[in-house]
């Protein structure tokens, strides 16, 4: 376990000792950062600038900055729009609208064009909390993985995010970020490689593998310390790629441990459980367990109350590994 932890902050397993921050704010300080190297990136938004923390960038380079109103489907076609013509938009909004409210002009104008346009999926999932139903996005990254030609990244804390951006930037074609919306624990560093496509094991165990992405990465870890006290012992696999799956690291996990658990904050049908039993059912079946959210809306609540109630908490990561070990007996 040495190998993979020598990457993560220390205290990883303790939120007190750890730094709490955004992952929207990674995204606004990576976009920066970003586009002070390359000048061709330029940011849309539907009157969100500081929710989706772009306040940053229209500060720094207003020339490159549009604020086009709550015109979710507009900022959408405008991104095509500025790609086929040379630039790397982002585009951003509330996750729920942009891609929710504009999946047609994401099949259509970016998709079915291989436009290079970044789409930032703010406020993503039920951490919400008091928004609501309305404004909990749970069921992006399926909307989003069915599209041809669009990656899907989904980072696991603020600092992964910020260098998820260049990393985004980088790459031609079209890709959906998703993030959210409350401080949660940062045990990733500047250290921690990223790179799109490739899982990161987080942690090496040989009797399940758990494999999670965004904010559920650090439950696993969280559940994976608890279940070493009962002699259980865990692989973490970050997942931040949902679409395209590593495969190689998700089959090789499966090999060694023989049992999968999936986490996200995301519906059960269509996000990373889903990916995950698609490639395992070709490659190498293995019983697999999922966590997240099971056919529901959202509901308002604290971000923590609803972790718990909506089935994300250590606790049901935990149950989840369980029940993969007896099937795995």
């Amino acid at each position: 376990m040495s190998g993979p932890k020598m990457y993560l902050a220390k205290g990883l397993t303790d939120p007190r000792r750890l730094a709490s921050k955004a992952s929207r704010d990674g995204f606004g300080e990576g976009l920066v950062s970003a586009a002070a190297k390359d000048k061709r990136i330029v940011a849309v938004c539907a009157d969100l600038t500081e929710s989706t923390r772009l306040t940053g960038f229209k500060r720094r380079f207003p020339e490159r900055f549009v604020q086009a109103g709550v015109h979710e489907q507009l900022i959408t076609a405008l991104g095509a729009g500025l790609a086929l013509a040379g630039k790397v938009p982002f585009i951003a909004s509330f996750a729920v609208f942009c891609p929710g409210r504009s999946w047609e002009q994401v099949r259509t104008n970016i998709c079915l064009n291989q436009a290079n346009v970044k789409i930032a999926g703010a406020h993503a999932g039920i951490t919400v909390g008091p928004d609501g139903a309305t404004h909990q996005a749970t069921e992006d990254i399926a909307i989003m993985r069915c599209l041809p030609n669009m990656t899907v990244v989904v980072p696991c804390d603020a600092e992964q995010t910020r260098l998820a951006v260049p990393a985004v930037a980088r790459l031609k074609g079209p890709v959906y970020l998703r993030f959210g919306r409350p401080k949660r624990p940062v045990f990733t560093t500047s250290r921690t490689p990223f790179r799109i496509g490739r899982a990161q094991p987080f942690r090496r165990g040989d009797d399940v593998a758990i494999m999670a992405c965004g904010m559920m990465v650090h439950q696993a870890l969280l559940a994976a310390e608890e279940l070493k006290k009962e002699g259980i012992d865990c692989t973490v696999l970050n997942i931040h790629t949902v679409k395209p799956l590593d495969e190689k690291a998700v089959i090789a996990a499966a090999k060694r441990c023989g049992a999968v658990v999936t986490a996200e904050e995301h519906q059960l049908m269509g996000g990373l459980g889903s990916v995950v039993a698609e490639a395992l059912s070709r490659h190498y079946p293995v019983p697999i367990e999922s966590v997240g959210i099971d056919d529901r809306f959202g509901e308002s609540g604290r971000s923590d109350e609803l972790i718990e109630r909506f089935g994300l908490g250590v606790r049901h990561v935990n149950q989840a590994v369980r029940r993969a070990l007896k099937r795995k007996a």
